[in-house]
């Protein structure tokens, strides 16, 4: 839980990852024979067959280390910013937010600290019209509490913006903002140290990547897997569970506490059938608990895996997540185990 808590408070919107793959090469030394960094940015991480084999299945694991974000597109004279979004939000969600900007990719230290609102009059005096208006991201603004000629000196156009938030525990739960996609991150490296922990022969030749740009149209994933030319390709991530009220029962896509998700299709890819097949078989064997889903909106890194130089077979591996692209966004602890568990134990089963 150390590592998702360094994973899910380190900055890293599409294109500006730099912390992120610092953090990751920390986290993951030794695990791997070999690391290099394309580029586009993506981090990939070799390892390789530990039986021998003439022509080992080549098996690309990709978990996008990108969240959702900003970037600064304006500072007006008072001082106040406005941003462009990387990444798709619900606007319900950012009402009287603490952000984190951040000048300098690589250095934490000059982050600022400031407060997101949208534009127009408080409650108090607006009238119950302008009450109902659903900003849109370019009402919003950044208040740094400070005039603006000193927020010009500190703050250029371009530079990263997310929200703050900490993770908390929660009953059984991990609560914290861009869960989506640090849990996969999470999960990757968590089911190579299981590799490495039982000493496991496994026979394929494992490439787990930590891709760049995923929530601006799958970009990473698409350039790695062209250099990696993968057999199999698994895109690691979350998806939705909305078991909660309101929603009715046959929107639901997974269910929290349920085990991993094995994802049949979303609107990027029609997964493997037989790849499908196979992850049940392991988890029935090891009585890891799963459950399959459908999600009829949104993608994932196997689109973009599968259709990269002649193709490959993918699965999207999903882990059950409520309250996606909010800063509550909320994993549960049986659901996150599950995951790293059946990883690991197909890894290990790959002829």
């Amino acid at each position: 839980m150390n590592l998702l808590e360094r994973l899910v408070t380190t900055a890293g919107i599409p294109g500006r990852e730099h912390r992120m793959r610092e953090l990751i090469r920390r986290e993951t030394k030794g695990l791997f024979d070999e690391v290099s960094e394309d580029a586009l940015g993506n981090l990939i991480c070799v390892r390789r067959p530990k039986v021998k084999s003439k022509k080992p299945t080549r098996v690309m694991l990709a978990a996008h280390m990108d969240q959702i974000g900003f970037m600064v597109k304006h500072i007006d004279d008072a001082g106040f910013i406005r941003v462009n979004p990387v990444g798709g939000f619900d606007t319900r969600n950012l009402f009287a937010r603490l952000v984190t900007i951040c000048p300098d990719p690589r250095d934490p230290k000059k982050d600022l600290v400031g407060v997101m609102n949208p534009g127009g009059k408080p409650i108090h005096i607006a009238t119950e019209e302008e009450k109902k208006k659903i900003p849109e991201v370019s009402d919003f603004t950044i208040d740094l509490g400070i005039p603006g000629d000193e927020v010009r000196k500190k703050v250029k156009i371009g530079d990263m913006v997310v929200l703050r938030a900490p993770m908390t525990r929660i009953g059984n739960t991990v609560v914290s903002q861009c869960i989506d996609n640090r849990i996969a991150c999470w999960i990757a490296i968590r089911a190579i140290e299981k590799l490495v922990e039982s000493k496991a022969k496994h026979a394929c030749e494992i490439h787990c990547v930590f891709t760049v740009q995923e929530e601006v149209g799958l970009r990473g994933a698409g350039t790695s897997a062209y250099g990696i030319r993968p057999d199999i390709g698994i895109g690691i991530d979350t998806t939705l569970c909305v078991d909660t009220p309101g929603v009715p029962e046959d929107l639901r896509v997974t269910k929290q506490g349920a085990g991993a998700g094995i994802t049949c299709m979303d609107a990027s890819v029609i997964n493997d059938y037989d790849l499908i097949e196979e992850f049940e078989a392991v988890a029935k064997k090891h009585r890891i608990k799963y459950q399959r889903s459908v999600l009829p909106r949104g993608g994932t890194d196997s689109g973009a895996i599968q259709r990269a130089a002649a193709g490959a077979r993918t699965l999207t591996f999903s882990c059950p997540t409520r309250y996606i692209h909010t800063v509550t966004e909320m994993v549960h602890m049986d659901d996150l185990t599950a995951c790293a568990d059946l990883l690991a134990a197909w890894l290990e089963q790959v002829k």
